[in-house]
Parts: C-alpha cells; sequence; structure tokens
C-alpha cells in the first residue's frame, strides 16, 4: 500500500526525540567516551544546554533552477545551468516515484517528525559500538543537509561543501536541530517535494524531473515502476551507480530498492518481480545541453550571455549575475527570428564556405530600436577544430560581447561616417575637389583633437584612387565612385577630430576594445579611407543610425526576462539617443541613394523590388577585405568578406598577390575583389530580400536645402587690394579652400586674374578658384572651332566660379 500522510505529534514521541537528542548531545559533550547509560543524570542536563546553543531557524534558498532561452517563436536557443534542474510540484511527479523514494530512504516519513527514532537509535548503537559510520537520517535531515551543500556551492566554499558532507556527529545535530524547525515551517508534503526535486541523481541529473527526462526520456509524471525505482537507488550512491556508466550496478540497487517495496507492501512480490525483468535500455538517455556550443546558434546565444553578464539587474558583481543566470531558473525570450537569421546564414554560407581561409559575415539591425534581425558568419560551429571549420569567435560582434579582437579593416564604408562630419561641420554635397590620382599629401597639415601635424617628406603619402574615376567632381559623385583623394581632401578640410568624434557618437568600435578617439586611427589621415579594423555588428549599428534619421540605439538581442517566481526584470536597454540631426542623416541618405544607381559602385547589391535605399561599397588596399554596408528606412546590413591571416594562402608573411580578387572558394564562387560585386551582390543582397520579405517598401525622407545639409552660408572676406598670398590666408582663415587653376587669357602665361569670388556668401569650405593666365588660346584653322575653344574655355571658368555661385 502507497504511504499516506500522517504528522506524528504525540507527547510520546516528542519524549522519546528529546531523549535521543539529548544522548546525541550527550555523546558530543563526553567526547564520544561516555556510555548511554550514564547520560541519564548529568548527560541530560549537558544535552539540553548543547542543544540550545544550536541555532534553529532554518531558511532553504531557492533551488539552483536551470534557465531557459527561447528565440521569438518560442523555440529554445539554449540553457544554462551549473545544476540540472526543472523544479515539479508534488502532484506532478508520479506518486510510485514518491513511494519507491520514502521505501528506501525513510518509509516512516509521515509517522515520525524530523527525526527517525528507530534509525538513529540503529545508527547511535552501531557506531558506539566501532561499527562503520551508519546513516539513520530521516528525508528531512537529508534535505537539510542538501540545502547546506548546494549554499556552500553557490559560494564556491569547498570547505563548507565538505563540512556539509562529513559524517560527524556534531553535523547531524545540527542539521537535527535545523529539520525540526523546518518541520514546524513546512508539512510533509511540501519538504518530500523539495527532496525531490534537490536529490542529485547522478550523471549531471538534479531533481526527479531532470532525472526523468535524462535516464528514460520522459517525464517525472509518467514514471513507470522500474524507473522510479532506479531512481531512487541512485540518491545513496548516484555516481557508482550511474547507470549510463555502471548498468549491472544501477540494476543491483533499483532491485534492493523493488524487494524494500515489496518488503513494505506498496507493491506486490509478482510487480517486483515483473519490473526486475526490465533492462535499462541505454538508447533513451539524453544529454541535455548546457551553455552555447550546442545551440542552434552559437554565436547569438554568446551574444546573448555577453549581455546578460553585463545587466545589474541581475547581481552586483559578475559572478553574482553567473550565479543568477545559472541558478536563478530565468526565462529569456529573444528577438532572435529563425527565418530571418536562416537566412542570413544562407546567404553567407552559399558564399563562403567554412574550411575556406576567408571569413565572411552579414549583420542586420532594425533601425531606430537596436534589435538584431541577423548576425552569421561563414564558421558557423562553435568549436576547436580549425581543419573542420570551427570557431570560438563571434566575428560580427565587438570583443566585450564575445567578438574576434582582430576584426577587419572597414574600408571605403568609412567614408559614410567622414560624410556625415562633413555635413554636421556645413560643408555642402556639391563641394568639390580635383581628385587627382595619385595626389601628394606629403607636407601638409592636419587638424587633430589633440593638435596639428606635419606629414613629413621623410615618410611620403601618396594614395591613389582605385575605381579610375578622377578629376573635379562633388560629394556625391565621390561617393558614387568611391573615390580616394576626394575624401582625404574633404577630410583634410574639416579635419580629423569631426570624422573621429563623429565615428564614436555613431557607435562604431575598434575591434581591439579601445575608444577610436584615443587610438593611433585618431591622427592618421588614412581614417576615411577605412583602414581601422573594427566591428562589423558596429557598422551596422552606424549605418542604422542612419536609416533611422540620427538615432542611434545599442545593438539589443534579448526581448524579456523573467524569474522563475514570475517577476520580470527589465532587459539590457538599447539606449536610443540622437547623436545627429535629421538634416544631417537625410544628406547622407541622399548621397548614399546615389551609391546604387546604375554605373555606381553599389549598383550590383541593389534590390531588386525597387525599394529606397543606400548603401556604401568597402574595399581596402591589396584586397583584403570586401566590405558592402547598405539600408532602407526598415532595416540596415553589413556584409563582409575578409582574408583569415591565420591561415595560407593570407597568412602574415605569405601574401597573395591581389588579395582575395580571383580567389576561388570551396562553394565554387571566384571572388571579384569588390565590396558591391561579392559582399555586396553575393551576401548583402539575397540575405535583405529574404529579410524584407512582406515588409510593404518605406521612402526616405527627402532632402531638404537646409542650411545644414546645404553647407551654413558664410560671407566671403573682401580681399580685393590684398597680395595674393595675404588674400589667400584671409580666405583660408574664414574656411574656405583656396584651388589654383587657369584659363586661356590675352595676359602672360602665369599671371594671377583673380579670385572666383569677392564678397557676398558662400556656403562654409566652399572652393574659391585663385585663376591664372593659360597664355593666348591657341590659334585655330577655322572658325568653328573656335567657337568651340572659346565654349570650352567658358566651361572651364564656370566650373570652377559657377557652381560655387549656385549654392548647393
Amino acid at each position: 500500500m502507497p504511504f499516506s500522510p500522517k504528522r506524528a505529534g504525540s507527547v510520546a514521541y516528542s519524549a522519546v526525540m528529546f531523549l535521543v537528542v539529548s544522548m546525541v548531545a550527550g555523546l558530543l559533550v563526553a567526547g564520544l567516551a561516555v556510555p548511554v547509560a550514564a547520560m541519564a543524570g548529568v548527560g541530560g542536563r549537558a544535552a539540553v544546554k548543547t542543544v540550545d546553543d544550536l541555532p534553529q531557524d532554518f531558511t532553504a534558498p531557492p533551488q539552483a533552477m536551470k534557465t531557459k532561452v527561447t528565440m521569438a517563436d518560442g523555440e529554445t536557443l539554449a540553457y544554462f545551468y551549473d545544476q540540472d534542474r526543472v523544479y515539479k510540484s508534488l502532484s506532478d511527479i508520479a506518486p510510485i516515484m514518491r513511494d519507491a523514494q520514502l521505501a528506501i530512504e525513510d518509509h516512516r516519513f509521515y509517522q515520525h517528525g524530523a527525526l527517525d527514532v528507530q534509525g538513529t537509535l540503529r545508527a547511535l548503537v552501531n557506531n558506539a559500538a566501532g561499527g562503520a559510520t551508519q546513516g539513520g537520517s530521516s528525508i528531512t535531515q537529508q534535505y537539510v543537509k542538501m540545502v547546506r551543500v548546494q549554499e556552500a556551492q553557490l559560494a564556491g566554499d569547498e570547505n563548507g561543501v565538505k563540512a556539509a558532507q562529513d559524517e560527524t556527529l556534531s553535523r547531524k545535530v545540527q542539521e537535527l536541530k535545523y529539520a525540526i524547525g523546518l518541520e514546524k515551517k513546512l508539512s510533509k508534503d511540501q519538504i518530500l517535494e523539495r527532496y525531490l526535486n534537490i536529490a542529485y541523481y547522478g550523471d549531471g541529473a538534479y531533481g526527479v524531473e531532470a532525472a526523468a527526462r535524462h535516464y528514460f526520456d520522459t517525464s517525472a509524471k509518467k514514471l513507470t515502476l522500474p524507473e522510479a525505482a532506479m531512481l531512487a537507488g541512485l540518491v545513496q550512491s548516484p555516481d557508482s551507480d550511474n547507470p549510463v556508466y555502471h548498468e549491472q550496478a544501477a540494476i543491483a540497487r533499483r532491485n534492493v530498492v523493488l524487494d524494500r517495496m515489496a518488503e513494505l507492501n506498496v507493491i506486490t512480490a509478482q510487480d517486483a518481480a515483473k519490473a526486475k525483468k526490465v533492462k535499462f535500455d541505454s538508447s533513451k538517455v539524453k544529454s541535455s545541453p548546457n551553455g552555447c556550443i550546442s545551440s542552434r546558434y552559437p554565436f547569438l546565444c554568446t551574444y546573448v550571455y555577453d549581455s546578460l553578464l553585463k545587466l545589474p539587474a541581475l547581481g552586483k558583481t559578475q559572478q553574482d549575475r553567473i550565479n543568477t543566470i545559472k541558478r536563478g531558473g530565468l526565462t529569456i525570450k529573444t528577438a532572435i527570428d529563425p527565418k530571418t537569421q536562416d537566412a542570413a546564414q544562407k546567404a553567407v554560407s552559399d558564399y563562403v564556405g567554412p574550411k575556406d581561409p576567408v571569413i565572411a559575415t552579414m549583420s542586420m539591425i532594425q533601425p531606430g530600436t537596436g534589435l538584431i534581425i541577423g548576425m552569421a558568419q561563414s564558421r558557423p560551429v562553435m568549436g576547436a577544430s580549425v581543419k573542420h571549420g570551427h570557431t570560438y569567435y563571434d566575428y560580427p560582434a565587438p570583443p566585450d560581447l564575445g567578438g574576434s579582437s582582430g576584426g577587419f579593416q572597414s574600408g571605403s564604408t568609412f567614408k559614410a561616417i567622414t560624410i556625415a562630419a562633413a555635413l554636421e561641420e556645413g560643408v555642402s554635397p556639391s563641394k568639390t575637389y580635383d581628385a587627382k590620382s595619385p595626389m601628394s599629401f606629403t607636407g601638409t597639415t592636419w587638424k587633430t583633437c589633440d593638435g596639428n601635424f606635419t606629414i613629413p617628406s621623410s615618410d611620403p603619402y601618396v594614395p591613389k584612387n582605385s575605381t579610375g574615376v578622377n578629376g573635379t567632381m562633388d560629394m556625391r559623385k565621390a561617393a558614387q565612385y568611391s573615390v580616394n583623394t576626394y575624401f582625404l581632401q574633404l577630410e583634410h578640410t574639416i579635419g580629423l577630430c569631426p570624422v573621429v568624434k563623429m565615428a564614436s557618437r555613431l557607435g562604431v568600435k575598434l575591434a581591439s576594445g579601445q575608444p577610436i578617439e584615443k587610438s593611433n586611427y585618431a591622427a592618421a589621415p588614412s581614417l576615411t579611407l577605412g583602414v581601422a579594423n573594427i566591428a562589423p555588428l558596429s557598422l551596422a549599428e552606424a549605418y542604422a543610425t542612419f536609416a533611422a534619421r540620427g538615432i542611434r540605439c545599442d545593438p539589443i538581442i534579448i526581448d524579456s526576462i523573467t524569474t522563475a517566481q514570475g517577476k520580470k526584470i527589465d532587459p539590457p536597454s538599447a539606449n536610443c539617443k540622437r547623436v545627429i540631426s535629421k538634416d544631417v542623416a537625410d544628406g547622407v541618405n541622399s548621397i548614399l541613394q546615389d551609391v546604387m544607381k546604375p554605373g555606381a559602385t553599389g549598383y550590383p547589391a541593389k534590390l531588386d523590388d525597387g525599394r529606397p535605399e543606400a548603401g556604401k561599397t568597402g574595399t581596402t588596399n591589396d584586397n583584403q577585405a570586401l566590405w558592402f554596408a547598405g539600408y532602407t528606412p526598415d532595416l540596415a546590413g553589413v556584409a563582409s568578406i575578409a582574408e583569415d591571416v591565420t591561415q595560407k594562402p593570407f597568412k602574415h608573411g605569405h601574401v597573395r598577390d591581389g588579395g582575395l580578387e580571383y580567389y576561388q572558394l570551396d562553394t565554387g564562387k571566384v571572388l571579384q575583389g569588390t565590396g558591391g560585386g561579392d559582399a555586396g551582390s553575393g551576401i548583402w543582397k539575397p540575405a535583405m530580400t529574404a529579410a524584407l520579405d512582406g515588409v510593404d517598401p518605406t521612402d526616405f525622407h527627402a532632402y531638404k536645402n537646409s542650411d545644414t545639409t546645404d553647407g551654413h552660408k558664410v560671407d566671403v572676406p573682401d580681399v580685393q587690394g590684398l597680395s595674393i598670398d595675404k588674400a589667400t590666408k584671409k580666405l583660408e582663415d574664414a574656411g574656405f579652400s583656396v584651388v589654383p587653376t587657369s584659363t586661356y587669357n590675352n595676359a602672360a602665361q602665369g599671371t594671377f586674374l583673380g579670385f572666383s569670388q569677392y564678397g557676398g556668401e558662400l556656403p562654409k569650405f566652399s572652393t574659391i578658384y585663385a585663376i591664372y593666365s593659360a597664355g593666348p588660346a591657341p590659334k585655330q584653322k577655322s572658325d568653328n572651332k573656335k567657337s568651340d575653344s572659346k565654349k570650352g574655355g567658358g566651361d572651364s571658368k564656370k566650373s570652377g566660379g559657377g557652381k560655387h555661385k549656385k549654392g548647393h
């Protein structure tokens, strides 16, 4: 017959229990040398004092429970735990499991109080006679012991764990006193429920629910007699009787439990005999996943975990937060959408294989919220086998959230940041420069946040353009064709400091973790060309800021956090705030939309549905990294393909001519060596197409000719009557660029003819031309040709002063 609840509480029982407690205490006082019979006098009085001195109040902390992380659709992403435990109420545990546990551990549990008198007396007599130390502890006492062990484990107190398990009478007396107090607070059912949830059943399974799932692929509520008997038997020696490694020992112990249940008439002898014939089915053993390595998306999982470690609401210290994550039984819902994540991963994996000596990534962020829509990499399996294309690096993420310490040079995608800085400083998009190639910047002086520096002749800097587009152009054309020497001149005009500060405000993070404003890049003219190694996700954050019209948000992935008790904890905040004006953002968006036009560098990545989009290509020196950063008002995405400098043929010291250009990948793809073609059309376009499927197109806000986006109008100094040098200095001091140009004129070649603008207003940082005579125009053979020559000469003048007069 099954065990039935019955509270022990008679006066006779209490008297006997007190006598036994006194005897135990007397043994302690006498140093285990005084016979039991001698305790009737002094021993009894000493026992009362000894026991009364021990604390009785026992508060059991919440049992360690595993945390579950889910995706947006409820699918499990990962579990985090120190102890594999799923807490279940007694009503969700099969009665046969309760009966089996009580039969082998404490069959009089419902008849006695905190102390099993018979069991304790038996152990005392045996121990006093010099035999092997025996147990005799009740379920309540065992529960107290288990709680004390767990508390010591939680505190990282190895000595405390040992002390809580030592087979000493002093420890048992203290446990007994706690057990007495506990039975005053909790019912027998409550104690048994907690016991069945805290007990260790071996092989990493804590509590009967986790054990049922692990060994039998079932729930605690559906356990059968042979399964329940085996689990009940494991509590005594969970390691040596572990059925996974010691099947025969586990079966033998199970049979002991079955015999005991039959002896107590909990089951019949026939039931026991039948259950003994059941073999252990090792094929049903299921390992409970723990951590990110076994997750479907291990690197998104890592990002979630590292984000939680930074959340103060989970604890004051990092160790406190780890304990909360691994023991608190939290339910964490992320915003990960398997559909978009799978689309991002497919786009990457279809182009670059995991074993390629090339690393590809795709990161997508929702503008205005910071929500990570997808984050994929060409090595999606977490592990140490480089040969199989495994890695522990989360390549898109910044280093403080699991990212690679190396990162990748961002190439010309950084030019968008220079555009934003220039517009904010008041430069007009129609600002023109003569973008020669090559162009020497040796001897030029650059303004930084910490002063000025001059590029020395001993270290000449003579960059060139890589797209074959040179000559005089404005900001739009320079962006369309990614013209290096234009952007270097633009950066020289406004100074490095605005560019550095803009990058920091937009969320760009160096892969080293060092703030960009404190790095050597803060004084590097090539900053605008993307020489800094950065985390791809932080570049997506910057471009999402443009899409959100100047609102920057921290990338986030956690939607909600709920405790085991149902309490809500605020998830990490995106900390969304305005970092640039709407006007500046609209100006950047307008310019970068032109990059997607036919013939421009971004056109190969253009989406087929015709929705408004903007973007910027990026290619580094020697084609070591290829990028495309693009966005719509609804979604920003950054794709990158970069050499793995730890593997041949790109390993440090093993430079491949042409870098990534014409390199054939395991997927069969041959890299073109362009951001728009490889990263853009190969990865960004299919990933964004899938992610935006079903999303209605949204228009960018119209570009407005405001003071901010079209240049702050300033007065042009009157320099008439001044020498050329003094006039030039006065114009430059007012923020204008003075560029020499020439035109045919009857004056002798080299004669200064004047400036293209005297007085009036022009946008700040406009170019004013110092016009020199090129000498008389060559004589033509016909009037028509003379006419053409004059027309050309006139256009030449207009290209200097005329464009500036338009105001842009």
